[in-house]
């Protein structure tokens, strides 16, 4: 998996870049919102999401993990492929986007093109309860910056664990935790509420 890209941006567009690494040059579809943090730079450092389908490899890049986030939980929804995902970034920001899931705003998602009723409801019932309240902002649960959860639920996804499940057992490990958790401790712990 490539995590992220830092180099120069050979070729900028609205819906993608070209970023030499070191000679080798990658195209990385971005949104509009990636775009326009990006825009007056010669050099950055995208973060990546690299989508293997059997007509091909797509990367994807942001500017922003709350946007990659967002991303990938979007491309999670039966129905929402990353072409959608990548309309709907384009359409509104990261926090405005969770802030309409978290309080079923459907008229504020049915708003952006390719996006209808019937799919603005399921985007809503599948993630509405993802997301938690943070001060001013609404952000997923994986967005709350806590790269132990974070990366402790995707090691235990990659075992082969349903997300319910792997998000349920961490919950219930930290809450039962008497002493200071490492991503390790934090795993071993999780895999015994499975």
């Amino acid at each position: 998996m490539i995590a992220y890209l830092t180099g120069t941006f050979t070729t900028k567009t609205p819906s993608y870049v070209h970023i030499d690494v070191q000679g080798v040059g990658y195209e990385v579809q971005i949104s509009l919102n990636t775009y326009s943090k990006i825009q007056e730079l010669k050099q950055g450092t995208l973060l990546t999401h690299l989508q293997i389908k059997e007509d091909g490899h797509t990367l994807f890049g942001f500017a922003e993990l709350a946007e990659k986030l967002l991303f990938i939980q979007l491309i999670n929804v039966n129905g929402v492929g990353a072409s959608t995902a990548r309309m709907m970034l384009s359409s509104m920001q990261p926090h405005e986007l969770s802030s309409a899931i978290a309080s079923g705003n459907t008229v504020a998602l049915e708003k952006i093109k390719g996006i209808g009723r019937k799919s603005a409801e399921r985007i809503i019932l599948e993630l509405r309860d993802k997301m938690v309240k943070t001060g001013n902002d609404v952000v997923n649960q994986g967005f709350t910056h806590n790269t132990l959860d974070t990366d402790a639920l995707n090691a235990l996804i990659a075992l082969g664990i349903q997300r319910n499940s792997a998000e349920a057992a961490l919950k219930k490990a930290k809450v039962g935790a008497t002493e200071e958790l490492n991503l390790e401790l934090l795993i071993k712990k999780s895999l015994q509420f499975i």
